[in-house]
């Protein structure tokens, strides 16, 4: 998608990622919300940590793996719409059936639900995820009642896919947005550097412990109230979103000393809100946690775009997501049993994975700057 701003194409093409913003913080207030309060009300329901993190996990490697499906099917007929349609429409109404469920089993199976234009969607997308927790918390100290809550989501989920159709209408073959190029030597197959790149994202993407499981913990140690803990989501998403805006723009300017100076940052949230043990060290892992989802959500997969021709863009993302929702399903799932074991090895194991993630991004970005 092209970076200028005077045409008329660029012009509607920023209105198409404006739109898609919207679209995206009805989405992400819905999913969000819920997300923000699930770990205390899994531990109301019984469930241990290593199952918090199974099924947290399992949900993210369902959208992330999803994907590989749908790049493909989306480069071979370029039918985008209906793709979006349909995975829109699954999320938005898992989430309110979460108010129907009364035990973590039945609960676990409705889970799963280029830089500054990903950070300007990721923005829209974290802005939504701030807002709902904050209409959570205010829910939940006035009702104390989780299904309510959970219900009440079907309101900006029906907001959402509106939007979807309205998007539909406006923007009806939004590849033709993005700006003619040519096409990249060996088009036909993915160069080594991205999946170099892949497995640096991979081990960065298993030390990153759900926030489920941080809540969760929060908690049971008695750190913060369970009121609290959609407040301190909504601190993490208001940091997430920022960043993304921000560090988009840089990682455009820049590169990938952007990206690799941000993950050795975010990497001590760990140590913040598992060893912290104070409402201070919990706000500053918190917002730290919610950079790093910046990075995961904007940044990371940003940096996929010119490493890959336009045809075969979105079957590279959807490789990506896939294997990358892999790597965040068995890091989540083990970091969960891992809890249940010992914290102090929990933090560990989130520090070194991640930290084992960095040589790759560091190698590929000398690759990048010996290219250009």
């Amino acid at each position: 998608m092209g970076t200028g701003t005077g045409t008329p194409a660029a012009r509607r093409a920023m209105h198409f990622v404006i739109l898609v913003g919207i679209l995206s913080f009805c989405a992400d207030f819905t999913y969000e919300s819920a997300r923000s309060v699930l770990g205390p009300w899994f531990a109301t329901m019984g469930a241990t940590a290593t199952v918090i993190g199974i099924v947290t996990g399992f949900g993210e490697l369902a959208g992330y793996g999803l994907r590989v499906v749908s790049g493909r099917l989306a480069d071979a007929t370029r039918h985008f719409w209906p793709i979006a349609i349909v995975g829109y429409g699954v999320q938005m109404c898992a989430v309110p059936l979460l108010a129907l469920t009364h035990n973590w089993q039945s609960a676990a199976k409705r889970i799963g639900g280029y830089g500054w234009a990903f950070g300007i969607h990721e923005a829209f997308d974290q802005f939504g995820a701030m807002v709902g927790p904050l209409v959570i918390a205010g829910i939940m100290s006035v009702r104390g009642d989780y299904r309510f809550a959970f219900a009440i989501l079907a309101i900006p989920a029906a907001i959402n896919l509106s939007f979807v159709v309205l998007a539909r209408v406006t923007f009806p073959r939004p590849q033709d947005l993005e700006e003619d190029q040519p096409e990249a030597a060996g088009a036909g197959r993915y160069p080594v550097a991205y999946w170099v790149y892949l497995a640096g994202a991979g081990l960065v993407a298993a030390g990153f412990a759900d926030y489920p499981l941080i809540a969760y913990h929060w908690t049971v140690h008695h750190v913060v109230t369970s009121d609290q803990v959609p407040l301190f989501y909504a601190v993490a998403m208001a940091a997430s979103g920022g960043a993304s805006l921000m560090f988009g723009r840089l990682f455009d300017r820049y590169g990938f000393p952007v990206l690799i100076g941000l993950t050795v940052i975010c990497i001590a949230f760990a140590p913040l809100v598992f060893l912290g043990g104070s409402i201070e060290m919990s706000v500053l892992g918190a917002a730290l946690w919610g950079m790093g989802m910046g990075v995961h959500e904007s940044i990371i997969p940003a940096a996929v775009a010119p490493m890959v021709g336009r045809a075969k863009r979105a079957s590279a993302f959807g490789t990506f997501t896939a294997i990358y929702g892999v790597c965040w399903f068995l890091g989540s799932s083990l970091i969960g049993w891992i809890y249940d074991h010992s914290v102090d090895a929990t933090v560990l194991f989130c520090v070194l994975a991640q930290l084992l993630g960095l040589p790759a991004f560091v190698w590929v970005g000398w690759r990048r700057r010996a290219a250009s």
